[in-house]
């Protein structure tokens, strides 16, 4: 019996996907792209990772550039970012761009625009983002009606959506329509309810980022999915987040979103959802604090550092006696 040994010669080239090219190379910072193309070559090379400062150094870029990069290519679908352990830790799956890149369908320009409707649909849309579109977009918005399935009324709601977050890269409003098929948003009322929701959604963020004195714009992917589990998942009232906010600002002097999240995670355990539900947990706690007396040891009679360790997680909790 023989056996055969392979050897393996690393790549002199990095295979980089067209689609990533054509579609989402545009829209992205120069920092961001670096980022992408740089850790493509490490890993087609069989490198099995690199750290973010070493990264960071390799591409003349800030360490907080290297990691803002792997959460923007992980919410733009183009690659997997997997959080390993608790200390900052990722594992990073590339994934294949022409595999998962949705194809419409071709349209016949010239005989679509012998339609009235179809006509005033383009000058509709032309309307609302304010310039005159190109061939390549009007075939785009005319394929989303025999891929996706949108109604016209559909498609000039979606303009009217990415127009109110004042977003008019036609690649942009593509992500959006993409977005809606994936979640079977297709209809008018669908959409509607959507955007209702979506509204509501950001009227509150605008209002807890106002309370703690911090811009909109300054909102990465992973700020606003910690405030759609304050909001949605734990059904958190307005009031009971900025009484969270109050405690951080409080304790630390300072707005940070991990430690208003460590209260709001606690409250959450004990059902706590109102003012009047966490002022009766306090003067409990106070009561309970107050009537236990420390036993003094029989056998030492010497002072110590009586750290108390209890006092300090009630302070990270928002169980302090001043509350």
């Amino acid at each position: 019996m023989s056996t055969f040994k392979f050897t393996r010669k690393t790549p002199s080239f990095t295979p980089l996907s067209n689609t990533f090219i054509d579609k989402y190379m545009p829209m992205a910072r120069g920092e961001f792209i670096k980022v992408y193309i740089m850790g493509l070559r490490l890993y087609h090379s069989g490198e099995l990772g690199i750290n973010s400062s070493l990264l960071a150094s390799s591409l003349h870029l800030l360490e907080s550039d290297v990691m803002n990069a792997w959460q923007y290519w992980h919410d733009e679908g183009v690659i997997n970012k997997i959080k390993i352990d608790n200390f900052d830790n990722f594992e990073i799956e590339f994934i294949d761009l022409d595999k998962n890149n949705i194809t419409t369908k071709e349209v016949n320009l010239l005989s679509e625009m012998k339609s009235d409707s179809t006509r005033g649909m383009l000058e509709d849309i032309e309307s609302l983002l304010g310039r005159p579109l190109s061939s390549a977009e009007m075939q785009n918005y005319l394929s989303w009606q025999k891929s996706f399935g949108f109604s016209p009324e559909m498609i000039l709601l979606l303009i009217q959506y990415c127009v109110s977050k004042k977003k008019t890269d036609w690649r942009y409003i593509e992500k959006v329509a993409i977005s809606w098929k994936n979640q079977e948003i297709d209809s008018a009322e669908k959409v509607q309810e959507y955007i209702k929701k979506s509204e509501d959604k950001w009227s509150s963020i605008r209002k807890i980022l106002k309370y703690l004195g911090v811009s909109e714009g300054e909102v990465m992917k992973p700020q606003e999915e910690m405030f759609d589990k304050w909001l949605f998942k734990y059904n958190m009232p307005l009031e009971v987040i900025f009484k969270a906010c109050d405690i951080c600002f409080k304790n630390i002097n300072k707005a940070d979103y991990k430690y208003i999240d460590a209260i709001l995670n606690n409250w959450n355990k004990e059902n706590l959802r109102s003012l009047k539900d966490i002022d009766a947990k306090t003067t409990i706690k106070k009561a309970n604090k107050h009537n236990f007396e420390k036993p003094k040891s029989k056998f030492f009679n010497f002072e110590s550092h009586d750290y108390d360790y209890d006092d300090l997680e009630k302070k990270l909790l928002g169980w302090d006696d001043n509350d």
